[in-house]
C-alpha cells in the first residue's frame, strides 16, 4: 500500500541557445514526475486508533522497542489513505526528520492531509521537547501548502499517544 512514486531527475535534455567556442551545451534537465494510485487501499481514517492500526503494519515489531523510526501517512480529501512513507530510521533516542521529505511526498501524491508517527523505544509516551518542535515545523509547512496535519502519534510496542487527542495540535 506504499506510495508508488517514480520520477526521473535527469529526464530528456533540452538544448538552450548557449554556445561557447562554437559548441552547444545541454544545460537544463527536464524533471518528469509520475504518480500512480494503483495498489493503494484507500482505507478510511476516522480517528487516531485507525491511523495507529495502519502505522503498526509498517513499524518493524522486532525493532519498535529498539530504535526510533518516523513515518508519514498521506490522505485524500475524504481522509482515505493514499499511501505511507518511512521518513527516517535512526538511533535509540532520536531520529532525524526532514520536513521537506514529508512535504515532497504529500505534494507528489496530491495529499490534502497527513498524519505522522514515530515510536519511543523507552516506552514513555510523553512527547519530548524535540517532538513538540518537529510537530510545529511540520504543521507550519503543511499549513503553508494548504495540507492539514491531522495528528502526530507516538507509539510504543503496547500503547500510543495522539497529539490531536491530547490537544497538542
Amino acid at each position: 500500500m506504499g506510495i508508488n512514486l517514480k520520477y526521473n531527475r535527469y529526464g530528456k535534455l533540452k538544448s538552450l541557445p548557449y554556445k561557447s567556442n562554437h559548441m552547444d551545451f545541454n544545460i537544463v534537465n527536464e524533471i518528469k514526475l509520475i504518480y500512480s494510485r494503483k495498489g493503494n487501499s484507500e482505507k478510511l481514517i476516522s480517528c487516531s486508533r485507525a491511523a495507529v492500526d495502519v502505522f503498526r503494519q509498517y513499524f518493524d515489531s522486532d525493532e519498535i522497542d529498539y530504535r526510533e523510526s518516523f513515518f508519514a501517512l498521506y490522505l485524500n480529501q475524504a481522509n482515505k489513505v493514499l499511501g505511507i512513507k518511512k521518513i527516517s530510521e535512526s538511533g535509540i533516542t532520536s531520529t532525524i526528520v526532514d520536513v521537506r521529505i514529508i512535504m515532497q511526498a504529500a505534494l507528489l501524491c496530491n495529499a490534502t492531509a497527513i498524519i505522522v508517527a514515530h515510536n519511543h523505544p523507552s516506552g514513555n509516551l510523553k512527547p519530548s521537547a524535540e517532538d513538540l518542535k518537529i510537530t510545529l515545523s511540520i504543521k507550519s509547512a503543511s499549513e503553508f501548502l494548504n495540507i492539514k496535519l491531522l495528528d502526530h502519534c507516538i507509539l510504543t510496542s503496547t500503547d500510543y499517544m495522539s497529539f490531536a487527542d491530547e490537544g497538542h495540535l
